[in-house]
């Protein structure tokens, strides 16, 4: 089975070496690819310098042109399995197998690894965790299905998926959306608990400037998406 970690980068220079290495280290199953969303930091520098394996985007796509290029070089290099992990630190590559294992022994299409099971390791801040629990009642409105961490990075999906995603993703904060988009086709989602940490460096693509656009955006996006032929 070849499994590839996506990895969209901004301007992680501060973090990008610590989590290739620590990829390298605990995940040894897993190929990877950063996609370098034009940083204006010295992210590309390092990785080239360390001969990491990464795409240079030419201009900057924003989180998910990033993660739809990983997608898209996953589903065309014959991969089977793709999963996100964020450049800044937060994700645990040792939850990783973990994932592997359910999203195979139990036939679903996407796994995501939620903070909010076992309510261990950082919790984000109480502002997001309001954006957060505010998707997790919509997409339960719009779907049936609980999704206790909409979004989360760290997800992980089949191939099916990959080729859904290399072709058809949302372009702005796309989590929330994207779950909505696996759900509306019949996919399977499910979580698993994990443990995430305060991001090492870098700055979030959700300041609390734009957190009334993001809800208002994704809201509208979701909506759109869920009544979509």
């Amino acid at each position: 089975m070849k499994k590839l970690i996506i990895i969209p980068a901004y301007n992680e220079s501060a973090s990008i070496k610590e989590t290739i290495e620590e990829i390298k280290y605990r995940a040894k199953g897993f190929d990877y690819v950063i996609v370098n969303d034009c940083s204006t930091d010295d992210t590309r520098a390092i990785c080239e310098k360390n001969g990491y394996n990464i795409i240079n985007l030419p201009i900057n796509l924003g989180i998910g042109g990033a993660v739809q290029t990983g997608y898209r070089y996953g589903y065309n290099e014959g991969y089977d399995i793709a999963v996100q992990v964020d450049g800044d630190g937060q994700h645990n590559p040792e939850f990783l197998e973990s994932m592997v294992k359910y999203i195979t022994t139990n036939e679903v299409n996407m796994v995501i690894g939620s903070r909010f099971i076992n309510k261990e390791g950082f919790q984000s801040s109480g502002t997001r965790r309001v954006g957060i629990k505010y998707f997790t009642v919509l997409i339960k409105i719009l779907t049936g299905k609980v999704i206790t961490d909409p979004t989360s990075g760290l997800r992980m999906v089949d191939r099916g998926i990959m080729k859904m995603f290399a072709y058809d993703y949302p372009k702005d904060y796309p989590e929330p959306e994207s779950v909505v988009a696996v759900l509306r086709k019949g996919g399977k989602v499910k979580e698993i608990p994990v443990i995430m940490r305060e991001r090492n460096g870098g700055v979030s693509s959700i300041s609390i400037k734009r957190s009334i656009y993001y809800m208002i955006k994704v809201s509208l996006a979701i909506l759109i998406e869920r009544i979509r032929k």
